[in-house]
């Protein structure tokens, strides 16, 4: 690369739920690296605007499509609205996702479908459609965001545990099918972070984080960026941890 080169120059991304937080990070840092980025959200219109607006502030890339990842039809959409405004696709960044918390007996079959279907679900629908799209360029990668609870366990989100754990099965299954293709599948799997939500759940205040603080965004970010790279074409089938040592597999 020239001193004027940013590593993911030319390269077109789709980043689901990313109009704030972690995956509004992980947008801004795929286009400060030179990628134009779709931003997606399923209803907040006016945040998912305001990330693809600094975007553009900063001489960046990117549109906003709104969608809900859990339904076929609808990540079709997403997808094509890559191909229609940026022609193509290299790039696909899964971290859509509900979490709630509730005692397994309390959680209804339609919360256990909803949740699992914004996270395991979602991310398979936006692979089986982008798959076509992202072998084409040879610079072809998937990061699923996972969790530390889909590792570790804990109580009061069997849902949500058990959603992320299927994302990181999901990782390692794709990342040998398609290989051949010259596709890298990845998932990096945060800890306590830092959110607008500030709400620290229950595991990381029982046991706290030994670095003594929440990641900030940028540095789960960071990680995905680099797993988008480049410098990491022969890192496939891997959960990335980033949790400040909490969990140390």
């Amino acid at each position: 690369m020239s001193e004027n080169t940013r590593e993911l120059d030319g390269a077109v991304a789709i980043v689901t739920g990313s109009a704030k937080n972690i995956g509004r990070a992980i947008a801004l840092q795929l286009a400060d690296a030179g990628a134009a980025v779709v931003i997606n959200a399923r209803t907040s219109r006016e945040a998912a605007e305001a990330t693809a607006g600094e975007i553009a502030k900063r001489g960046g890339r990117a549109v906003v499509h709104l969608a809900d990842v859990s339904i076929p039809e609808q990540v079709d959409g997403l997808v094509a609205a890559a191909v229609d405004n940026f022609g193509g696709l290299d790039l696909l960044v899964n971290n859509a996702a509900l979490r709630r918390n509730a005692p397994v007996t309390e959680i209804s079959y339609e919360d256990w479908r909803e949740v699992t279907a914004s996270i395991l679900d979602a991310a398979f629908l936006c692979v089986r459609a982008s798959v076509p799209h992202l072998a084409k360029g040879g610079r072809g990668a998937i990061v699923n965001i996972g969790g530390v609870a889909g590792h570790a366990g804990v109580g009061g989100r069997a849902h949500v545990v058990a959603a992320k754990a299927g994302v990181a099965g999901l990782t390692k299954g794709l990342a040998a099918e398609l290989a051949p293709q010259n596709i890298v599948v990845n998932c990096v799997a945060p800890g306590y972070v830092h959110t607008e939500r500030d709400h620290i759940p229950p595991h990381f205040t029982e046991r706290p984080v030994p670095l003594g603080r929440p990641a900030h965004v940028d540095e789960i970010a960071s990680m995905v960026r680099f797993l988008c790279g480049p410098g990491a074409r022969y890192v496939t089938g891997q959960v990335i941890h980033v949790n400040g040592g909490w969990y140390m597999p």
